[in-house]
């Protein structure tokens, strides 16, 4: 997570399910549950070239996700503990900080329907943990957002299975819009994401009706963007563009990214943006068009100011 914009992307197959935000635990981000649409340079893609699919694997460029919490049991509270390994076997202790953290921790339902955004506690022997409380049974994907800190490291998304244990229900996916709504804010999406290309996505912030004009910096920014790709999971985590007190940058209504997604599909939109103390989350379904979703539409939206991130 720097000052650019690229994708790392993830996966393992199963169904689709994301919605509604909440707080669990120390040191967590926003939280989605059941509510229908209700870095800065890394992930999802940006300047004019696309970066090829990562975050597939549980291994990759001699660092292991080592899940030490494969199961928890839905509703309760519990730590998920995992630790990030060199090629050498040892867990890693030294980290870039990147939006303020040296690793950030996405935990998702394979049905798109529950989303976190966490920062768990890295003890002094390379042990993550932080308390987490999942509402559903099913099976989950793991994200460890980071960068080593070490000459010549690339910024990495890792991921592994994690199982929750009780009554399985599937959720579908909500269907494509450009609207959502939580915590009584609105988010309207303007753009559209495209395989190969890159392109913007501005999305705008109102509450009652009225524009919000003082987002609050949030690990950096005024806001953060996962994608998660339907059926497989492949992630994608996009920065704005510009960031708080850059001279350009306004504080909304309106926050801007590049995007440039790995395939045609279906994918689902996390938002993450701070106002009033707290941070709210906001979820969309997209298509890119070549998969029978409908696309966002590519119109701009009126903005109060230029971003970059």
């Amino acid at each position: 997570m720097h000052a650019g914009l690229k994708i790392t992307a993830f996966a393992a197959a199963l169904a689709a399910t994301f919605g509604t935000a909440y707080g669990v635990g120390q040191g967590i981000g926003p939280v989605i549950d059941d509510e229908p649409p209700a870095r800065h340079d890394a992930h999802m893609g940006g300047g004019s070239g696309q970066s090829p699919a990562g975050g597939l694997q549980i291994s990759e460029m001699g660092y292991t996700l080592d899940l030490r919490t494969p199961r928890l049991a839905a509703g309760r509270t519990a730590d998920l503990r995992f630790a990030v390994r060199g090629d050498d076997g040892r867990a890693v202790t030294a980290f870039r900080r990147e939006h303020d953290k040296e690793l950030h921790l996405i935990v998702a339902s394979r049905d798109l329907t529950t989303y976190r955004h966490l920062h768990p506690t890295r003890s002094a022997d390379g042990t993550w943990s932080i308390p987490v409380s999942l509402p559903r049974a099913g099976g989950y994907r793991v994200f460890a957002d980071f960068t080593p800190e070490k000459k010549g490291a690339e910024n990495l998304t890792l991921g592994a299975d994690l199982a929750v244990s009780g009554g399985y229900a599937p959720q579908p996916l909500p269907a494509p819009d450009t609207t959502a709504t939580t915590d009584g804010y609105e988010v309207k999406l303007g753009g559209a994401l495209r395989p190969g290309a890159a392109r913007e996505l501005k999305l705008t912030v109102s509450r009652g009706g009225r524009p919000v004009t003082d987002l609050q910096p949030y690990l950096g920014a005024y806001g953060h963007l996962v994608a998660l790709r339907s059926g497989d999971l492949a992630y994608l985590h996009v920065h704005p563009n510009g960031e708080p007190g850059d001279g350009t940058t306004t504080a909304g209504p309106d926050i801007s990214f590049t995007a440039t997604a790995p395939s045609s599909g279906i994918y689902r939109l996390f938002l993450d943006f701070k106002h009033d103390g707290k941070v709210h989350t906001a979820a969309f379904t997209v298509g890119t068009g070549g998969a029978g979703a409908a696309p966002v539409d590519e119109a701009p939206h009126a903005s109060s100011g230029a971003h970059g991130h």
